[in-house]
């Protein structure tokens, strides 16, 4: 079903943004590299604001693999001639082999071993990757909004037998394009962003400023917050499920201005909490970014190796490669990205 929006809804959206970008001014005063307090947004604000930002039918009303068709053979050819020193680098955290929080261990378990008389090894292999430990992307059938999905499919296209539209296995042609590092502990000089740390519009014009490097159409950015050297510090004594540094909802348009093909982050993009009211199964980043923009999500990428390196040779741009597991109905799929500078 095509979607039909009043201009009043631009506007009252833009008020919005600008009266958010306001506060978020004022507190950088005190410490911007700090938590600090955010927006609070309505849910009738989130829904005129998820409103705004439609991408359904841009690509033609059947469309199911939304922002990845930014990535067009142009933008292949361009992400190649960035590859300059061949380094190569993941951003892929290793697997977590105990439960953590609300999200189950991956297991391995052996079929066959080394055991005198084998002629080789066989495993088999458990994940459950949704959730806030292990690296995966996230599908458009990921997440539901009003009952629908991305492109205007209804969420009953999703049964037990799997995502019948907006499945990862649209994105079985992997994705191959320009990637890029929003580095905010770097920008702020900090190990990491504390506490509920929002980052606001203003804050990705900071970055830009500061590196120099502009986001592009069909580009995938990866947000860092220092998620792992937090983690790494903490011990045990924080819970990325109770709050976490990362993009506030009104930082999605900013995106969209610049028409990413995709977003990561070391934690799962959106900030913990989200400062938007009645909105669950999911942040308001997940929703707006996957659900009307058609923009897939990576969440839970180790993005310390490759920010020591960027920061290092003030390189923030390299030549993304990812492909995801071909699952036919699948919502999504563990990954393992690679940089390649």
């Amino acid at each position: 079903m095509k979607k039909i929006w009043f201009s009043a809804t631009l506007v009252l959206s833009t008020v919005v943004l600008t009266a958010f970008a306001g506060i978020s001014l004022v507190s950088r005063e005190v410490n911007a590299s700090v938590d600090r307090e955010q927006p609070i947004i309505t849910k009738a604000d989130f829904d005129r604001m998820m409103k705004s930002q439609s991408n359904w039918g841009r690509w033609g009303k059947e469309d199911q693999l939304g922002a990845l068709n930014l990535i067009t053979a142009h933008k292949r050819i361009q992400a190649a001639k960035l590859v300059k020193t061949g380094m190569s680098i993941s951003l892929a955290h290793n697997m977590f082999t105990e439960k953590v929080g609300k999200t189950p261990a991956f297991e391995l378990h052996m079929v066959k071993t080394g055991a005198p008389g084998s002629e080789g090894a066989l495993d088999v292999l458990s994940i459950d990757y949704h959730g806030r430990t292990q690296t995966h992307f996230d599908a458009l059938c990921h997440q539901f909004w009003d009952g629908q999905m991305y492109n205007g499919y209804p969420q009953g296209e999703v049964t037990d037998k799997g995502c019948a539209k907006d499945s990862v296995i649209q994105a079985k042609n992997g994705v191959f394009t320009r990637g890029v590092l929003i580095d905010f502990p770097w920008l702020y000089g900090t190990k990491y962003l504390t506490g509920s740390r929002a980052i606001l519009p203003e804050d990705l014009d900071a970055w830009e400023k500061k590196s120099g490097v502009k986001i592009q159409s069909g580009d995938a950015v990866f947000i860092r917050v220092g998620r792992w050297a937090r983690w790494d510090d903490a011990k045990g004594g924080w819970d990325p499920y109770k709050e976490g540094a990362g993009l506030h909802v009104t930082s999605v348009a900013w995106f969209k201005k610049r028409d990413i093909s995709l977003l990561a982050s070391d934690m799962v993009s959106d900030v913990v909490p989200s400062g938007v009211e009645g909105v669950t199964g999911g942040g308001p980043v997940h929703k707006m970014a996957i659900v009307e923009l058609g923009v897939p999500l990576i969440d839970n990428c180790d993005l310390e190796a490759v920010g020591e390196y960027a920061a290092a040779n003030k390189r923030w741009d390299f030549l993304l490669t990812m492909a995801p597991l071909a699952i036919d109905g699948g919502t999504g799929s563990p990954v393992n990205p690679i940089a390649t500078f």
